[in-house]
């Protein structure tokens, strides 16, 4: 999912959100480039938690981790890789009938379609959200943080046995390689051009994947709120079993 998307569905888990959590819940994509196996940025939730009880900060920093991440499964479990008996995560069933066009718009060679076609749905899934809420705010105030970054990223130096610093600077590069405004089909689409260039050397049509992912908000609408009911019922009961589920003074 993208950003915002998880910002939203970690204060749907825990009916609020702080800095702490916001940024937890986008922290696996932000170790990805420090740690590029996928098993140590998005699979690692449940032993920084064990780590992290004695601050609430850092605690709280854990639990968004765990809401993100694929084992112990989180929200990208569920989009990305199993959802009910379908082949891969919902999100990657919703971009099948956007394969061909995702090809076409992106500029792709035929192997990597279905896979851009997921991130299409997932911007669909975004502009849902980010347009008419403030998680985009959310996202800015936490970047604005130093204090609570500069802890973070000491956690994760300690717990990844990298230098915090390397942490610190993927934060800063990940606040200007994101959207953090009320997001529109446009602005997400412009966002995603800079992201595939740098990681493809690839341009996309930004006028015509911005089109996509209008589409994709509404292939989404039919049942996004079924997939959301149902990773959210799954992942509080991973909270549950692991003693982390708010308090009654939270």
């Amino acid at each position: 999912m993208y950003p915002q998307t998880h910002v939203f569905f970690a204060e749907k888990v825990f009916g609020f959100i702080s800095d702490a959590l916001a940024l937890g819940s986008i922290f696996p994509d932000i170790a990805g480039g420090v740690c590029p196996r996928r098993q140590d940025s998005h699979g690692r939730g449940a032993e920084l938690l064990a780590a992290s009880r004695d601050d609430e900060d850092l605690f709280n920093f854990a639990r968004g981790v765990i809401t993100h991440g694929t084992d112990p499964k989180g929200i990208d479990y569920y989009g990305d890789e199993k959802y009910l008996s379908f082949e891969k995560g919902y999100c990657f069933e919703k971009g099948r009938t956007l394969v061909e066009e995702t090809i076409q718009a992106c500029h792709l060679p035929p192997e990597m379609g279905w896979w851009k076609a997921h991130n299409i749905i997932e911007m669909g899934i975004e502009l849902r959200i980010g347009s008419q809420s403030p998680y985009g705010e959310i996202l800015s105030k936490t970047f604005a943080n130093v204090r609570l970054i500069e802890k973070i990223c000491k956690q994760a130096g300690r717990f990844y046995r990298q230098d915090p610093a390397v942490f610190f600077q993927r934060v800063r590069n990940f606040a200007n390689y994101i959207d953090t405004s009320r997001v529109s089909a446009r602005s997400l689409a412009a966002c995603y051009d800079v992201q595939m260039f740098t990681r493809h050397r690839l341009h996309i049509d930004v006028d015509r994947v911005a089109r996509l992912i209008l589409k994709a908000a509404e292939i989404v609408s039919e049942d996004f709120n079924e997939f959301l009911h149902y990773a959210l019922r799954d992942v509080q009961k991973t909270f549950a079993h692991l003693k982390a589920l708010p308090t009654a003074t939270e």
